[in-house]
């Protein structure tokens, strides 16, 4: 093949390439077009891979940089040190935190749904302030899953919130009802993880 013909090859392939990401763009644009009303999110982040809570605070992370208001309630957390906490509260980012372990830790149904009762409290003020503008409920999937919480009240104050608040719900299993009223989920998978290899969750890392 002559340098004449590779060079017409090598022209025809990057005009169907431009033609295929023109394309492409076109319907991207189309679609920022669409998308023009302006309201508070439900977000739901779910599944069995690590990484749910720590997108939820990246997302919270990223509110605060714009200058939003953000609040956190943290369910079922022990009372562990967390770095997004030593953070966040130290630019006024107010935290609920539930502060009683895992479930097999405590081994005390009564106990958790009291505690889980007085976080919820709170987290119910903070979805009818309308001087929050993003709330992350994490591990919240666990309340209901557990009967902690009653469904029809969460879905109550998720409902009635602000109209431009948005809300994160992190945590495995979440409930259809939940999921059917979100906005957005995103479900994260695992395919590996360390602590099945025998290496334990490390501070600045997982928490």
């Amino acid at each position: 093949m002559s340098d004449h013909q590779q060079n017409n090859r090598e022209q025809i392939k990057a005009e169907r390439h431009q033609q295929r990401q023109q394309k492409v763009k076109d319907a991207v644009d189309a679609k920022v077009a669409e998308a023009q009303e302006e309201r508070g999110v439900l977000m739901v982040i779910t599944g069995n891979g690590k990484g749910k809570s720590t997108a939820g605070f990246g997302t919270v992370t990223r509110a605060v940089g714009h200058g939003k208001n953000a609040a956190v309630v943290q369910f079922i957390k022990g009372g562990w040190e967390c770095g997004e906490r030593n953070l966040l509260q130290k630019v006024g980012v107010p935290f609920v935190v539930m502060n009683t372990g895992f479930t097999w830790d405590t081994q005390d149904r009564e106990h958790d749904i009291a505690a889980c009762e007085q976080t919820w409290a709170p987290a119910e003020k903070m979805l009818a302030d309308p001087n929050i503008d993003i709330v992350l409920l994490d591990e919240l999937t666990y309340m209901v899953a557990y009967h902690y919480l009653d469904l029809e009240r969460v879905l109550s104050a998720l409902k009635n919130r602000p109209s431009h608040q948005h809300v994160i719900i992190t945590g495995r299993g979440c409930h259809r009802s939940i999921i059917e009223l979100a906005d957005t989920v995103s479900e994260v998978q695992s395919i590996k993880h360390a602590f099945e290899a025998g290496v334990k969750a490390q501070v600045g890392f997982d928490y």
